[in-house]
Order: C-alpha cells, then structure tokens, then sequence
C-alpha cells in the first residue's frame, strides 16, 4: 500500500472529513473537521498499518478562531509512510477524543498537551497533569502566559523572585570583554 492508495481509503470512507491536504518536502499532511479526527485516526490505525504514534502535540494560534490545534504524526512501519493530521479546536469547546485506545504512547502526550494547553482529552483514562503540580491554576505553553511567568501561592514550590543563580559564578556577563574573561570557568574570585 502507498500514500495515494492510503489518501483514496481516507477519502473514500469519510469523504467530508478533508478540509485540506498539503504536500511539502516529501510529507503530506492532512488537516480534518474536528468531528472526524477520531474516525479517521481509528481507520489509519486500524486498517491502514499507522502502527507507530510519534507525537502529538499542539499549537496556540492567539487571536485565531479557533485558537487551538492538534497535531498528529504517524507512522507506518509496514508501509514506510509518514503522514500528518491536523485538527482545530475551539476555546469554546477545549477538548479531542483520546487516542491512547489506539495508541498507548498517546497517554503521556495528551497529558502533557492537558497541563500545558489546557485542552481536554474525553475518554482518557487517567488524565491528571504531568509536568506542574495539582490545583495549579494556569497553562504555561499558551500564548497568553507571561514569559516572566504568574506569582505563585506556593513559595516552596516555585520562584516569584529572580532565579537565585542570577549574576552567580556560572552565568555568563554580559560585556565587550573577549570570551575567555566572560565564561564563568575563567572568572575567578578576587
């Protein structure tokens, strides 16, 4: 089976499910309707031989409607293909059906999307954050969270101050001096 045949069965089965295909550097990637990313991921699982998850991960178009996409890259050992699908999520309704049925790796990568996006994942098993503690209020990775981060109510937890190795003997110093005076394993103390 090649990537056309795959494309057709695609096609064939959901004929709706395609809003755009794109070809670029040897990979082909296929955005869906949202409401059909399950289905078609189930068939490419199924039926197709994508027997390998490699990731999913996802993307905060700020000021976009809808905001949020999903990213989904297969493989297939049997076949020697690569395929990507992509689906858009709305803030209105922030969640994707769960893939880690199909594929068990899906687990820890739709927790990691959870507790960095925010987007829900129905039908996971045990979808609890992974990366920033419980009752953690925020999502670090979306666009809207400030790069210099949110104070915390936890102070044992996280720093609200600056980093307490700021200036400290293994940061570089900024200045016009040559390398070997600005690399911390040259300064000395005086």
């Amino acid at each position: 089976m090649n990537l056309p045949d795959i494309l057709s069965s695609i096609d064939k089965a959901f004929p709706e499910a395609v809003l755009t295909r794109t070809d670029f550097r040897g990979e082909t990637t296929l955005e869906l309707r949202p409401e059909h990313l399950r289905p078609v991921l189930a068939l490419c699982h199924s039926k197709l031989a994508f027997d390998y998850l490699l990731d999913i991960s996802s993307l905060d178009h700020l000021g976009d409607d809808p905001r949020f996409e999903l990213v989904y890259e297969l493989s297939s050992m049997q076949h020697h293909l690569h395929l990507r699908i992509r689906a858009k999520v709305s803030e209105e309704h922030l969640s994707a059906p769960t893939v880690s049925d199909l594929w068990p790796t899906a687990d820890w990568h739709e927790r990691e999307i959870y507790d960095m996006m925010g987007i829900r994942f129905d039908g996971h098993p045990d979808l609890r954050r992974i990366l920033m503690w419980e009752g953690f209020p925020h999502f670090p990775l979306r666009k809207d969270f400030p790069l210099e981060g949110k104070s915390s109510d936890v102070p044992d937890v996280a720093f609200t101050a600056p980093a307490p190795l700021e200036g400290g003997p293994f940061v570089t110093v900024a200045s016009g001096a040559g390398v070997h005076r600005r690399e911390p394993r040259a300064r000395r103390p005086e």
